[in-house]
Formats: structure tokens, C-alpha cells, sequence
């Protein structure tokens, strides 16, 4: 597909964008609020303004970010270096929502939804995460069995997030359930969907499977205020 500026900066275009009044920071450079995906995005990946954040950064305080490659500023340390696929969804949207017995996760579930993303490490995840969209999850009892939600956004996309299965119940179809719920209501809405994954993730091919197509591969470092 050709190259599309919005997706491009997708990072730089939700925080400062549709989701700027969740994130600190300035023009430059911005952060999600404490409490949302540790995540900073740069207007300009080839000149991160890292002291311009310094203001609404504690020490010790671990983010993700994604296409800088330069060497660590004063005060940051570069903790683990990645690449991932940023993909984009070319198939058809589904004609019936294929998870209509998912639950909406609310406030209530927001710990149950930060212990099955430390344990799937679907990516940065934050105890009000499932505040930047709709996420949608299956329950066994009270247990959380699985989940995918709504992150990243820019006029015309709409971002996947937060697939998790939990270990006991892969093999049941819940996460493609739960995405097709999603690309389901993004087509009805008139967005675009995509997703991220870690190159090294299997998940890849589950998302090539469905209609995905890689966009991009790009760098993810997390890096430390010190």
C-alpha cells in the first residue's frame, strides 16, 4: 500500500492528537499520562526533545518508544532495543460480529486486564489502558481468559491493541474472535485498523492469516529516566 503520513507518525498522532488530553509533554515531544501505556512519541524521531519531558518524567520511570535510533541523552538509558511490524488489515470486514458474548471491560476490570498483559507481554500496558478505547475481553468465572482492545488513533485508523490469551485457554479462537469484533466495528465506523507486533512474535502469522499486511518495520527501544 502506499505510504500514508498519519500512519507514519501513528505514535506522535494519537498522543498529540485524539489522545493529547491523556498525554504531557510539549510540541516535540509527549508522553502518556501516568497510569496509561508508558509510551513517548516524537514529532521528529531524528530529534527527540528528551529534556523537554524531563518536567513530567519520574527516575526509575521505564517507556517504550518507537523509530528513534540515535544514542541515549543525558539523563535516559536505552534498556532493550527491538524491532516491530506495524500492519495494516486489507481483508474484508466481517458481516456479523463474531464475539457477540464478549464482555465490555470497564474500571472494575482494569486489574484483571494489567495481570494478563504482564503475563502475555502483548506490549506497554497500564492499569487505565482500557480507558483509550473499547477493549473487550472473555471470562471463565472471574478469571480473565483473553482480551483485545482499541489504542492508537489518527483520523481515518484506529489501532488493535492489547491481544492477550491467557496460556490455559489458547487453542480456542478468542483472540480472532476478538479482533474480528474490533475490525467489525472499525468498518462500520469508517476506520482503518492496524496493529503492532514484535518481530519474534508467532502472533505474526495468526495476523498475516486474517488479512494483515506488514506496513512497516520500525525500531522500539524502552528506555529509563535516570
Amino acid at each position: 500500500m502506499e505510504r500514508d503520513p498519519l500512519l507514519d507518525q501513528i505514535f506522535w498522532q494519537a498522543l498529540n492528537g485524539a489522545h493529547r488530553h491523556w498525554s504531557d509533554g510539549t510540541g516535540r515531544i509527549r508522553r502518556y499520562t501516568q497510569g496509561f501505556s508508558p509510551i513517548i512519541a516524537f514529532a521528529d524521531p531524528a530529534r527527540p526533545d528528551f529534556a523537554a519531558l524531563a518536567p513530567w518524567c519520574a527516575r526509575g520511570e521505564h517507556f517504550y518508544c518507537e523509530g528513534w535510533t540515535g544514542a541515549a541523552p543525558p539523563g535516559w538509558r536505552i534498556e532493550a532495543e527491538s524491532s516491530m511490524f506495524r500492519m495494516v488489515y486489507q481483508g474484508a470486514a466481517p458481516q456479523d460480529d463474531p464475539a457477540p458474548d464478549a464482555v465490555p471491560l470497564q474500571a472494575a476490570h482494569a486489574a484483571q486486564a494489567v495481570a494478563l498483559a504482564e503475563l502475555c507481554k502483548p506490549g506497554p500496558f497500564g492499569i487505565r489502558t482500557i480507558e483509550l478505547g473499547d477493549y473487550y475481553g472473555y471470562f471463565d468465572g472471574d478469571r480473565l481468559m483473553a482480551m483485545a482492545g482499541e489504542r492508537l488513533r489518527a483520523p481515518g485508523w484506529c489501532e488493535i491493541s492489547g491481544v492477550c490469551v491467557h496460556p490455559d485457554y489458547q487453542g480456542r479462537g478468542l483472540a480472532r474472535k476478538l479482533i474480528g469484533k474490533l475490525l467489525r466495528q472499525h468498518a462500520r465506523r469508517g476506520e482503518r485498523s492496524l496493529l503492532h507486533v514484535m518481530h519474534h512474535n508467532p502472533a505474526h502469522q495468526l495476523y498475516l492469516a486474517m488479512g494483515f499486511t506488514d506496513y512497516l518495520e520500525s525500531t522500539v527501544r524502552v528506555v529509563v529516566a535516570e
